[in-house]
């Protein structure tokens, strides 16, 4: 979903497990769908922990116990390795996540969040683990990522730390736009370039 970026607050779900690849984010057997509707992928996101062999749901995961929520998940060391499946990227927007923060992130998984308006914001290892003791002292603990300054800052400690994003794609997450919209925006400038470039 489209979505402009500024300062988001929110407490956040914490998921301290390392890593953690893209079929377990979006088990192989949802990548048939021959629909990219969020509910879909948003409802499958770890379907695998969410619910038991049964279909019963797991009351023991994080995403299905009500201390916690957010629209941030924090994530423990290299979040979404293995294959290149986008289908994880929809599925963590589906749900509704806006920001994950890890202290690393596989690159194309990386880009494919960028791609659909979530924003990864890596940070160093010891600042992670504070997030994950804050929050586990206290779910009710913020976290502020401010993009437009590029920084995080956990609430609770007042801490803070500097994160990198790729100046188009910052671009890009603070106006709302997707690759096309940037170069529907850009049309006039690009004839211009090219009558002159001929």
């Amino acid at each position: 979903m489209k979505q402009k970026f500024n300062i988001i607050t929110s407490t956040c779900v914490p998921l301290p497990l390392e890593n953690v690849d893209t079929d377990q984010i979006i088990p192989a057997r949802f990548l048939k769908a021959t629909t990219r509707e969020e509910s879909f992928f948003g409802d499958n996101l770890f379907r695998d922990w969410r619910y038991n062999t049964d279909g019963t749901v797991n009351e023991n995961f994080v995403l299905n116990d009500p201390t916690y929520g957010g629209c941030i998940l924090v994530a423990g060391k290299n979040f979404g390795s293995g294959s290149s499946r986008e289908h994880a990227a929809w599925a963590i927007a589906g749900y509704g996540f806006r920001v994950v923060i890890s202290s690393f992130f596989a690159d194309i998984h990386k880009n494919n969040e960028l791609n659909n308006f979530v924003l990864p914001v890596v940070v160093s290892e010891s600042f992670l683990a504070e997030l994950f003791d804050s929050i586990r002292k206290d779910p009710k603990t913020e976290v502020e990522v401010d993009l437009p300054n590029q920084t995080v800052t956990n609430n609770a400690t007042g801490n803070s730390e500097h994160f990198d994003i790729n100046g188009y794609k910052k671009h890009c997450l603070i106006n709302g736009l997707d690759d096309i919209d940037f170069l529907m925006q850009n049309q006039q400038k690009t004839e211009e370039w090219e009558k002159k470039n001929q």
